[in-house]
């Protein structure tokens, strides 16, 4: 009998050859390399000098972590590091810190993600790395929910992350941000070791500095990061805001943001988050500040435009001290309020704008920034900056001075800050532009306002309910829509805002005369002076005046007091002609016969053809003699021998003949005076016989005016003289418009 073979006992030993060869080449391929670097946690325990950092990274737990694939960036405070941190702490060794305390020494060294010296410039932007733009990395600490009392119930809070309207987004933790100092940063940026010890005036700047801390070593690679040695232990940093409530020389400025300018509200998903984590049932409530600021001051991120943009830029808040806050709010803000309680929230809102800087100020190139008001920072970095840290989201500085703020010492802040004209104050700030334009302290400015009072007694209201205005037409009681009660008032005050350069009204109380209102880039119109009155061409329309009853001087101009409105014309300009001609005795008499029975003007509402309501224009009316001059010329219907005028002619080329003489004599879209502003060629309301504009010269100087035609030594006729404006009789107001009173005629070349 053939013995039975167990063949599985034949091929085992083949498998078990083959399962080890199996496994060495499996573990060749897919385990760790030799020449991998050990993890951080390793390296920091090799190299023998940063004992106490490691008992810290396992009392906080991180040991795990460290110890493991990853990719961080730590800045690790050595021995000696921690010996001066005892010394200047009062601690005799490392087991005397706590758990939170090392939690946050370690957390604050890790910075996420793996940066070399060489990178740590280098902004990580969504576009791609920008070299050397970079001096910020987030860590991994934050300050998550904390417990205080407010208002004085005890509450769970939780900082903005987010600036602005979308204040708070759930999952992002609010890290806090270490700073970095190094030469290629700094080289991009043309700063410099001053940079650095101005804030650090007792520590050496040496190329690469991590806040006061110097690196030791760089570069030491592990197998889940980078370690940079640092000689100093550095804890998270405060923000903005903590720093404020820690330091009681702000304690002013603080309040205000505290009381006007911050709301704790509840946020579900933070609730949910800290519920979750912490297995108590509080609601957590997110300290939001006003979306007005240029930034939350709790806000650890930038402004978030893209993920990363912390790394290349930071918040900067400049703080007045509390004396020299008091007086200003006493000498400045309460000038016409009892309390700083009844003081408009907006008055808040752009003082602290005044002191906020959405990017980093390097006290170096201060002169390149400007506050969230626009405005040049108006401080001496040498002798009024007395406080100066770099925090977890920014600059702070502490100032013996207040920002010298164009809203404060402008003549827009004689409204501004007084609750009788809170209209004017309204419109100013709305939109209209207006504030911009008259709070520059670096233009001068002329500005006549109307208190609530008198606005009202002239059918103007605001609707705080619908948050529209209102206006009532007392002669007839008719109410206008909310839009046009509004533009009305617009217009209205624009006519009293004049910009004088060369202080052109010094003298109003004792001069008259006619001055455009507006600025070179928006002309107004065109309003009166006499003695201490003021008219616009609506005042002229009813004969009444604007008195004015006060004054404040300001930086940038005079702010006048007055009784009434510059009220601007409801009527067409051919009416205002129509007033200066009463009767044969006017020397606007024959051009307004003329217009009157011509075929491109209707009497009943003063509407000349081609000119509308609202539409600049200036009208050169030739007085009787000149209207004369042109009959004999032919120019105008009559008789040629004698001069006497057809007025209303039968014929239908005489009539074309009064209508292009009526329009030659209106220059369109411009409002001229004798006072310079406008010269050269401008365009008429007539067209020429192939439809095209046609113009006249202008020549204003010296208080002077004259108008040129466009006739040469080879025109029909010859050259036609200038017509001069006759001041007595000129710089009439209409709608939009100026109407002068002329020794000529204008003759169009043919």
């Amino acid at each position: 009998m053939k013995r039975k073979i167990n063949y599985y006992l034949l091929i085992l030993p083949f498998l078990v050859l083959f399962a080890s060869c199996s496994r060495d080449a499996f573990n060749e391929f897919y385990g760790r390399p030799d020449y991998l670097e050990d993890p951080i946690y390793q390296q920091l325990e090799a190299r023998g000098n940063f004992k106490n950092l490691t008992a810290l990274i396992d009392k906080a737990g991180y040991k795990d972590i460290l110890g493991k694939a990853g990719y961080w960036t730590m800045f690790a405070p050595n021995d000696a590091a921690f010996a001066q941190y005892f010394q200047d702490n009062g601690i005799s060794d490392v087991s005397k810190i706590d758990a939170e305390t090392a939690s946050k020494i370690v957390k604050y060294a890790l910075v996420y993600n793996k940066f070399r010296t060489d990178q740590l410039s280098d902004y990580q932007s969504s576009k791609g790395w920008v070299e050397n733009s970079a001096f910020r990395r987030r860590t991994a600490f934050y300050d998550g929910f904390v417990t205080k009392t407010i208002n004085g119930v005890p509450r769970v809070i939780v900082g903005s992350n987010r600036n602005g309207s979308t204040y708070y987004v759930s999952g992002d933790n609010n890290n806090k941000y270490v700073t970095y100092f190094a030469d290629d940063y700094f080289t991009n940026q043309g700063l410099s070791a001053f940079d650095y010890n101005f804030f650090y005036p007792n520590t050496q700047y040496d190329g690469l500095n991590l806040f006061d801390g110097k690196v030791v070593e760089s570069d030491i690679i592990a197998e889940n990061g980078v370690i940079h040695e640092m000689d100093k232990v550095s804890l998270p940093k405060l923000n903005i805001d903590q720093y404020l409530e820690q330091n009681p020389k702000y304690s002013l400025f603080r309040s205000i943001l505290e009381d006007h300018l911050v709301s704790y509200i509840f946020n579900q998903n933070a609730t949910t988050a800290y519920r979750n984590y912490t297995g108590q049932s509080d609601d957590v409530y997110v300290k939001v500040y006003d979306p007005t600021l240029a930034y939350a001051p709790n806000n650890e991120n930038y402004v978030k435009a893209e993920d990363n943009d912390g790394q290349s830029d930071a918040y900067t808040m400049i703080v007045p001290e509390n004396d020299t806050l008091q007086k200003f709010i006493n000498t400045k803000l309460l000038k016409h309020f009892t309390s700083v309680s009844q003081l408009p929230v907006y008055v808040w809102q752009d003082l602290v704008n005044a002191h906020m800087v959405q990017g980093a100020v390097w006290p170096s190139k201060k002169g390149n920034y400007i506050n969230y008001l626009k405005e040049d920072l108006r401080f001496d970095f040498n002798t009024d900056i007395t406080d100066k840290k770099v925090l977890s989201n920014g600059f702070f500085y502490g100032s013996n001075k207040v920002q010298h703020s164009d809203y404060f010492f402008s003549v827009y802040t004689t409204a501004y800050l007084d609750p009788a004209y809170s209209f004017v104050t309204r419109i100013f700030n709305d939109g209209s532009g207006f504030r911009d334009l008259i709070s520059n302290i670096h233009q001068k400015f002329t500005i006549f306002i109307p208190s609530d009072a008198v606005l009202k007694s002239l059918g103007f209201d605001y609707n705080f309910l619908r948050q529209e205005w209102v206006y009532i037409n007392p002669d007839n009681n008719v109410a206008d829509a909310a839009s046009a009660a509004r533009n009305r008032l617009v217009r209205i005050l624009y006519n009293g805002i004049v910009y004088t350069p060369n202080d052109e009204l010094k003298d109003i109380a004792t001069t008259s005369g006619v001055i455009r209102t507006g600025d070179f880039i928006l002309p107004g119109e065109y309003i009166k002076y006499d003695h201490n009155r003021i008219q616009a061409a609506g005042n002229i329309e009813k004969g009444t005046y604007a008195n004015i009853v006060g004054s404040e001087v300001q930086e940038n101009g005079t702010a006048y007091y007055i009784d009434n409105i510059p009220k601007y014309a409801e009527n067409l300009q051919g009416k205002a002609i129509a007033a200066l001609a009463p009767n044969s005795t006017s020397q606007f008499y024959n051009f307004y016969q003329y217009l009157l029975n011509s075929t491109i003007y209707t009497a009943a509402t003063g509407k000349i053809e081609g000119v509308e309501l609202g539409t600049s224009c200036t009208i050169i009316v030739p007085n009787n003699a000149a209207i004369v001059n042109a009959v004999k010329a032919g120019e105008l219907p009559g008789n040629v021998t004698t001069g006497v005028p057809t007025f209303n002619p039968t014929l239908q080329g005489d009539k074309d003949r009064v209508a292009d003489f009526i329009r030659y004599h209106i220059i369109m879209n411009s409002t001229v005076s004798n006072d310079g502003l406008i010269t050269g060629l401008r365009e008429t309301l007539r067209k020429d016989e192939f439809g095209d504009k046609t113009f006249i010269s202008i020549t204003s100087s010296g208080g002077s005016l004259s108008f040129k035609d466009g006739t040469t030594i080879n025109s029909v006729g010859g050259i036609n003289p200038a017509a001069n404006f006759i001041p007595a009789s000129s710089n009439n107001l209409a709608d939009r418009s100026l109407i002068h009173l002329v020794d000529n005629y204008l003759k169009f070349p043919r």
